[in-house]
C-alpha cells in the first residue's frame, strides 16, 4: 500500500522545496518508487518533482477543488508509487480565514488524508528557541500530526546539538540537520524558481541534494514516519474542467508551460487528446485540432521571439476564425495587441484580443479567485463559476474594447470587478482555473 507524508514549514522561504527535492532524489536513488505532490496553486515546484521522479506531480487544493475532485486527484497521486511526498505551500496553517477544512491551507490536506507532517525548521539565528516553534506547530491542531522535524540551515554540529536537545525534550523526533550549502541555492525569478526545463545542471543538483540527504538526514526514520493516506473509495472519475474539444492544441515551451497536471489528466480521462506545439519555434496549432489552449508562463522573457514568429501568429489567427482559443495569464498577454517587456520595449503580439499589457509597469496580483462566466467559451458556459487564482506582475495598459469574460471575486467572495476578454471564438484572462464549481 502506498504511504505518504507532507514536508511543511512555518513559513515560505524556509527550505521546503530544497528538502523535498533532496528527499525525492535520495529515495529514488534507494530504488523507492516515489512521487511528489504540491498543496495549493503552484506550477513550478511540481515540475521539479516530476523531473526528479519521472512521475507527474499534481496539486491538491482544499479551497478551489470540490471534495470529490480533491479525492480523485489524491487517488491519482497515489497510483504507481510506493511513497508520496507532498510539499506544502506557504506555512503549514496558512490559508484563508475559513471555512474550516477548505481554507486552502496545507493543514487541510494533512488532516483530510492523515498525512504525517515532517516540519522543516530554518534555525539560522536561533538555537534552543526552535523547540518552542516545533512544539507550537505540533500542538496547535489535534487533527494534524507532526511526526518529526528536520533542522535546516544549520551552521555547525554544536548549533545542531543545541536545537536537537531542546526539541527532543518535548517528545518530537529530530530526523536530520541539513547544513548550509551555497551550492544548493536554486536560481529564482519574479514568479518563483527558474523553471525545471530551464535549469542548467539539474541532474548534478539532484545528485548533490541526494548526497547531502544521505549524509544529513535519517532516511530510515523519515520513511518510517510515512503512513497510508486515508481516502474514501472512488466513485466515477471527477473532471476538474470539461475539455474544450476532442483534440486540443496546447502551447508548450519555455514561454507557455503552466498547465496544471490534474487539468490535463482530467481531459485525457474524458477522452480528449492533447497535441503540443511551440510558439517559440514558430509553430501554430495543428489544423486537425478543434480547440487551442495557451497556458501561462513567461512570454515577457521571450516577447521579441514571439513577435517575430510570423507562422505562429498567422496559424493561430486562422484557427481562431472557426474554433475556440483560450489564453491563461501569459497566454492572455500573447492574445493581446502588444506586450511591453521590462526594458520598456513594446512588442507586437497576436492581436486576437484588444488589450495591451506591460511588464515594465509592474504590480503584483496574487490570490484565490472565483470567476463567473458571462459568455460561453473554451473554459465553460455562461453562468458557470470556476475557482482558481491569479499570480502575475504584468498590468493591462490598454483594456481595448472586447467584452469582459467573467465577473471576479476573491477567496472571501469580495467583488473584484470584471476580468478577461472575449472576441468571437477567442477568450482570455489573467485567471488560472483550478476547477469548475459544482452546480
Amino acid at each position: 500500500m502506498t504511504r505518504g507524508l507532507m514536508i511543511a514549514a512555518p513559513r515560505s522561504g524556509g527550505g521546503k522545496t530544497t528538502l523535498t527535492l533532496a528527499l525525492l532524489a535520495a529515495l529514488r536513488d534507494r530504488g523507492v518508487a516515489v512521487r511528489g505532490a504540491k498543496t495549493g496553486p503552484d506550477y513550478i515546484d511540481p515540475a521539479f518533482h516530476e523531473a526528479l521522479t519521472g512521475h507527474a506531480s499534481l496539486n491538491l487544493d482544499s479551497w478551489a477543488m470540490p471534495p470529490a475532485l480533491l479525492d480523485n486527484v489524491m487517488a491519482r497521486s497515489l497510483s504507481g508509487c510506493d511513497m508520496l511526498v507532498t510539499e506544502a505551500s506557504m506555512g503549514l496553517f496558512d490559508g484563508l480565514l475559513g471555512p474550516d477544512g477548505a481554507r486552502g491551507a496545507p493543514a487541510d490536506i494533512a488532516a483530510r488524508y492523515g498525512l504525517p507532517v515532517v516540519l522543516v525548521l530554518d534555525i539560522s539565528g536561533q538555537g534552543q528557541s526552535a523547540a518552542a516553534t516545533a512544539l507550537g506547530f505540533a500542538t496547535l491542531d489535534p487533527a494534524v500530526r507532526v511526526a518529526g522535524v528536520i533542522l535546516n540551515r544549520v551552521g555547525s554540529p554544536r548549533h545542531a546539538a543545541m536545537a536537537t536537545q531542546a526539541i527532543t525534550a518535548t517528545g518530537i523526533p529530530v530526523l536530520g540537520a541539513f547544513g548550509r550549502d551555497a551550492q544548493l541555492q536554486m536560481p529564482e525569478r519574479h514568479l518563483g524558481l527558474v523553471q525545471a526545463r530551464e535549469h542548467d545542471g539539474l541532474h548534478q543538483l539532484a545528485a548533490r541534494l541526494a548526497a547531502q540527504a544521505r549524509r544529513d538526514l535519517d532516511l530510515d526514520a523519515i520513511i518510517a514516519c510515512a503512513a497510508p493516506p486515508r481516502i474514501a473509495p472512488m466513485g466515477d472519475a471527477t473532471v476538474a474542467l470539461s475539455p474544450p474539444g476532442q483534440r486540443i492544441a496546447v502551447a508548450d515551451d519555455a514561454a507557455f508551460s503552466f498547465l496544471y497536471g490534474h487539468i490535463a489528466a482530467g481531459w485525457r480521462a474524458a477522452g480528449a487528446e492533447l497535441h503540443s506545439f511551440s510558439p517559440l519555434n514558430d509553430e501554430g496549432p495543428a489544423d486537425d485540432c478543434d480547440a487551442c489552449w495557451l497556458p501561462g508562463g513567461y512570454p515577457e522573457l521571450h516577447a521579441g521571439q514571439l513577435a517575430a514568429a510570423e507562422n505562429f501568429r498567422g496559424a493561430l489567427s486562422r484557427f481562431a476564425a472557426t474554433r475556440p482559443v483560450h489564453g491563461e495569464c501569459g497566454g492572455f498577454m500573447v492574445l493581446g495587441q502588444s506586450l511591453t517587456d521590462k526594458t520598456g520595449q513594446t512588442h507586437r503580439m497576436t492581436g486576437l484580443l484588444g488589450h495591451a499589457t506591460s511588464f515594465a509597469t509592474r504590480r503584483m496580483n496574487l490570490g484565490y479567485r472565483a470567476a463567473t462566466l458571462r459568455h460561453d467559451c473554451a473554459i465553460g458556459r455562461a453562468g458557470d463559476t470556476l475557482r482558481g487564482h491569479e499570480f502575475h506582475y504584468a498590468t493591462v495598459t490598454d483594456p481595448g474594447h472586447d467584452e469582459a469574460l467573467a465577473d471576479m471575486r476573491d477567496g472571501y467572495g469580495v467583488e473584484r470587478g470584471a476580468g478577461g476578454g472575449r472576441c468571437g471564438y477567442v477568450s482570455g484572462t489573467f485567471f488560472h482555473v483550478l476547477a469548475a464549481c459544482p452546480s
